[in-house]
């Protein structure tokens, strides 16, 4: 009973019991105040019992119970909003959190409590002050919230303002970035903008933000020219700006300008300011310009090796696609190997580099390769078509044998798998002399030609 009590004391912010009864119980017996206390104490907890395990209707007729003892105890009435909330029965949960705000507005969670409720029902206009006053506890969690209502609510200049200010707080984002384009898209927002940032330059040449949004500014109304000289003059007054890379990076590969291009791209990727969607951008633009460009496969190489730590997208292997979809194998290959040194287990990039091999005639790789991973992948059918096709490329038709007669045991659903296996043996079977193997390996073509065809 000690510990209950000392929870429930803790749950009402170390009050278990409000003013109103402490006064009233003067007046009482203490086997009544006994009573009382214990009433309320099994009502609370036969709540919290019943939201464990979902009951919430429940738990809310218990929760009621304890109101009608202590009539103004918030935590009863954010209780109640959350199990009002868990049945999405959205304007009683409001109620309760407004009651429960109103009793004690200092607590930051039934403010945020209210914030679910105006969430789940996209009621952007009434989350907005409740937001604004969430970020008196976190300020910078829920600015960025803020700016996201803003856009919702089509209150375009406050969210630029917030834009702006967080800019200079806390740094850019992929989003805020985005968001801002879409106002300064808006011509209403353009000129004067425009003129204010120049200003704002003359005033405080060393404000980073001002260069930045200028440039998009000029990018966005296709003024490539204005755009470049000033992130020329962002480079020249803040020789360590990373984001004057981005700009200059750009314009260096519309110019064709490949080696100052690499120098600015490697000053994006070295980068801790700029946010990694940004870098795969960059990557991926020179990615295409080395393409069309081979002077710059080096650079493309060592560029490469700054996402080697990435969780999200194995970045060897998607370049090795781009260069497979060019039918470019050499490098398909030198990437998808890059790719299974940091991936290992990827059966899919396995089986891309097999392909590669396949497509440049490298049958001894091939062979060597697709044995390995048998070893590692037993029951992969696909892994014992590329060796035997190997093997029969460089007439070692007993090893071929071999790997497509288990391979072939392992086809599951796949008839066109089934179809090359099949053409496979019915070539190795020919070399060995084994006509009546290679006649029973016709048939079973014939019939896979004419299924497929159906």
């Amino acid at each position: 009973m000690k510990f209950k009590i000392l929870f429930y004391s803790l749950m009402l912010s170390g009050s278990m019991l409000s003013p109103a009864v402490m006064h009233a119980q003067q007046d009482k017996e203490p086997d009544d105040i006994a009573m009382t206390e214990n009433e309320f104490e099994d009502n609370f907890f036969e709540a919290l019992k019943q939201k464990g395990i979902e009951n919430y209707d429940k738990a809310i007729q218990s929760l009621q119970k304890c109101l009608v003892k202590e009539p103004d105890n918030a935590v009863i009435y954010h209780e109640l909003g959350i199990n009002y909330l868990a049945m999405k029965n959205y304007p009683e949960a409001e109620k309760a959190f407004l009651k429960a705000r109103d009793i004690d507005p200092t607590n930051r969670w039934y403010w945020q409590s209210l914030y679910d409720v105006y969430y789940e029902t996209k009621d952007f206009n009434k989350s907005i002050p409740i937001v604004q006053k969430l970020t008196e506890w976190r300020k910078e969690f829920f600015q960025e919230d803020l700016v996201s209502l803003y856009m919702y609510t089509q209150q375009f200049d406050k969210a630029l303002d917030l834009i702006n200010e967080m800019e200079q707080t806390v740094g850019m984002s992929e989003k805020r970035e985005m968001y801002k384009l879409q106002i300064l898209s808006d011509s209403r927002y353009r000129k004067p903008q425009k003129e204010s940032l120049e200003e704002a330059i003359k005033k405080n040449p060393k404000e980073e933000s001002n260069y930045i949004e200028l440039i998009y500014l000029y990018s966005e109304s296709n003024q490539e020219q204005k755009a470049q000289e000033v992130a020329k003059k962002l480079e020249k007054e803040i020789p360590t700006s990373d984001w004057a890379q981005v700009s200059l990076f750009k314009f260096n590969l519309s110019n064709n300008e490949g080696k100052k291009a690499a120098e600015s791209m490697f000053r994006v990727l070295e980068s801790k300011k700029i946010d990694r969607k940004i870098k795969h951008r960059v990557l991926n633009e020179f990615l295409i310009f080395a393409s069309n460009n081979p002077q710059y496969a080096g650079d493309l190489e060592k560029a490469v090796n700054y996402f080697e730590d990435d969780q999200q997208i194995n970045v060897p292997k998607e370049i090795g696609k781009f260069f497979f979809s060019k039918a470019r194998y050499p490098e398909a290959a030198y990437y998808f190997e890059k790719a299974l040194s940091l991936k290992p287990d990827d059966i899919e990039t396995v089986e891309l580099l097999l392909y590669t091999y396949t497509e440049s005639a490298q049958y001894d790789n091939l062979q060597k390769k697709a044995a390995e991973y048998i070893d590692l992948y037993p029951t992969q059918a696909r892994l014992y078509y590329f060796a035997g096709f190997a093997a029969n490329q460089v007439k070692q038709f007993a090893k071929a044998k071999d790997y497509l007669e288990t391979g072939i045991d392992f086809v599951v659903e796949d008839p066109e798998l089934e179809l090359k296996i099949t053409k496979q043996l019915t070539e190795t079977y020919s070399a060995l002399g084994d006509i009546k193997k290679k006649d029973s390996m016709l048939q079973r073509q014939a019939k896979l030609e004419k299924s497929k065809s159906n």
